[in-house]
């Protein structure tokens, strides 16, 4: 049986207010959606712009039972939700994406797991516990290898990479010996990535393949689309669609992907991690395509059809961090260039305040 459309006017609610929250909030209200931001920041960005807001904690059941029932549907804007907070709200509320997802997305182990287990290639991996463990994944893998933290890393947080020479148990110290995966070490050429939306219906809809430059671990410059052979982009976009459908996926995701290059072979892909949610490396899509990544989410999740995702032109969206929100006078006079800004008070280093699209019509 076919679930029923949200209609307009309906409530969206959204755990998290950052700046993902706060872009779902303004692709919700041009469809004549509210949103409802949850979040225990009481200076959260997405707060300016959606209906209404709760500040609370995500461990508190009262106030997560309020919250499911003033909204119509529930989403998120990162993917380390308690998985107390999801199956709180799952049972009060359609959760869209779901809580399987999440519990994929959390662990970089049942992450690699899972893909490995669709026969999509990732780097080769094994689970670390122990020191004992880390001789032995190093003994099979080889160095340079990286140990990652098995939950909430981002932008770099949470990994080291092991080399000749390096000591294990050190490494093992860097990360606070928390429960790790080690991975071999990929000799990729490039980043990309590709974000997808998946409907209630199953409907698939994919972006052009997304070519990204990362500084220090951070997103700085994504450019679509790319050099690479069309057929590349194909692939990529097809285990995308393979990764939500496995998933019984609702939603707007993001597949980031190495690209391997060895002379004489052609180009192959192996899958990084999922992000199961809005992406950065998909902000281009708000003036770069004929539907921007969030307002295809928000789609998905009212069971809305999902719009076109054809491209505008070619586009370069670059990530304003830190200091870089000073030059946007400069950015605001320069002809053709679209400027957001999340509305964050303090610039800090590594923080991301802001991002400019450019897009050649």
């Amino acid at each position: 049986m076919t679930e029923p459309m949200l209609p307009p006017g309906s409530t969206v609610g959204i755990l998290g207010g950052g700046q993902l929250g706060r872009m779902l909030a303004l692709a919700a209200a041009r469809y004549g959606l509210k949103a409802h931001i949850y979040a225990p920041e009481p200076d959260s960005p997405a707060f300016e712009v959606a209906a209404r807001h709760t500040v609370a904690s995500y461990t508190d059941e009262g106030a997560l039972v309020g919250f499911a029932a003033s909204v119509d549907v529930v989403t998120y804007e990162f993917e380390n939700v308690p998985a107390d907070t999801a199956h709180i709200l799952e049972s009060h509320v359609p959760l869209r994406p779901g809580a399987r997802a999440l519990a994929v997305a959390q662990d970089r182990l049942e992450e690699k797991t899972f893909v490995s287990g669709l026969g999509i290639a990732t780097a080769p991996f094994r689970a670390v516990s122990s020191e004992a463990d880390l001789h032995d994944a190093l003994a099979a893998l080889g160095r340079p290898a990286v140990l990652k933290t098995r939950r909430f890393g981002y932008d770099g947080k949470g990994q080291v990479i092991i080399r000749a020479g390096d000591d294990p148990a050190a490494a093992l110290d860097s990360i606070g010996h928390m429960p790790a995966i080690l991975e071999g070490f990929v000799p990729f050429s490039r980043e990309v990535s590709v974000v997808a939306t998946r409907g209630l219906d199953g409907t698939v809809a994919s972006y052009d393949l997304c070519e990204n430059e990362h500084r220090e671990h951070i997103l700085r410059v994504t450019r679509v689309p790319g050099t690479l052979p069309a057929a590349l982009g194909e692939h990529a976009r097809a285990i995308a669609a393979r990764i939500a459908a496995a998933l019984d996926y609702v939603g707007t995701l993001c597949v980031e992907m190495f690209v391997v290059e060895r002379d004489g072979e052609p180009p192959r892909l192996l899958v990084n991690e999922i992000a199961p949610r809005v992406h950065n490396s998909g902000h281009w899509t708000i003036e770069g395509a004929k539907t921007s990544q969030f307002e295809q989410h928000i789609r998905a999740i009212c069971g809305w059809p999902l719009g076109s995702v054809a491209l505008v032109g070619p586009v370069e969206m670059t990530n304003l961090i830190g200091d870089d929100m000073a030059a946007w006078p400069q950015i605001l006079a320069e002809e053709g260039a679209h400027l957001h800004l999340y509305g964050k008070a303090t610039a800090r280093p590594g923080r991301k305040m802001g991002h400019v699209t450019r897009v050649k019509t």
